[in-house]
C-alpha cells in the first residue's frame, strides 16, 4: 500500500533531486507539526537526505528549539514572514542540513492574531540565503496542512531539480 501523503505530493521527485545533488534537508514545522518531514521520510531512500526536523507548534518552542528571536515573536508574532525565515534558518543550523524549511501559519478554524485560516508562510533557507513565500490556502484544517506540505515539496523540487541547492 502506498503512503497517502507521498501520493499527494511529488515527494519521490524531491528525494531523488536531493539525492542527485547531494543536498540534505531539515524542517522546522508549526502548523504542519512534522507532516512535511513525515512525507519526505515516507519515500524509500529518504534517510540519505533527511537530517531531521523540529516540531515547534508552541510559540515558545519556536524560540528555544529553532532559534526564532524573541523580538520577532513579540513584534511580528508566530505567524509571519520573519518567523518562517528564522524557522528555516534554525532548522538548517540546528540539524546541520544544506536546506532548511520553516512552515508557520493558521490552519483554522479560527483566526489567529488577526490572520485568517489558510494564511501560511513558507521559508526555505540555503547557503545563499532565505526565501519566504506567503500562501493563501483554502479548506478545512487537514486540507490547509496538506496544501502547505504540497507547496513546500513543490518549492523544494524546483530548487533541487534546478540544481540550485541553497539558492532559495
Amino acid at each position: 500500500m502506498s503512503d497517502p501523503l507521498t501520493a499527494a505530493v511529488p515527494a519521490t521527485e524531491l528525494v531523488a533531486g536531493l539525492r542527485a545533488s547531494g543536498t540534505t534537508l531539515a524542517t522546522a514545522e508549526s502548523l504542519t507539526a512534522g507532516l512535511l518531514a513525515a512525507t519526505v521520510a515516507g519515500v524509500p531512500g529518504a534517510s540519505t537526505v533527511l537530517r531531521g526536523g523540529l516540531i515547534v507548534y508552541a510559540t515558545d518552542l519556536k524560540h528555544t528549539l529553532a532559534g526564532v528571536s524573541e523580538h520577532t515573536l513579540t513584534a511580528d508574532g508566530p505567524v509571519s514572514a520573519r518567523t518562517a525565515e528564522q524557522l528555516a534558518v534554525g532548522a538548517r543550523t540546528v540539524c546541520g542540513a544544506d536546506l532548511g524549511v520553516g512552515l508557520t501559519g493558521v490552519a483554522g478554524p479560527d483566526p489567529q492574531d488577526g490572520h485568517p485560516p489558510g494564511t501560511v508562510y513558507l521559508g526555505v533557507s540555503g547557503s545563499e540565503g532565505t526565501e519566504v513565500m506567503r500562501l493563501k490556502l483554502a479548506g478545512d484544517r487537514w486540507t490547509i496542512r496538506l496544501a502547505a506540505v504540497r507547496a513546500a515539496v513543490v518549492e523544494l523540487v524546483r530548487i533541487t531539480v534546478g540544481n540550485q541547492p541553497g539558492s532559495a
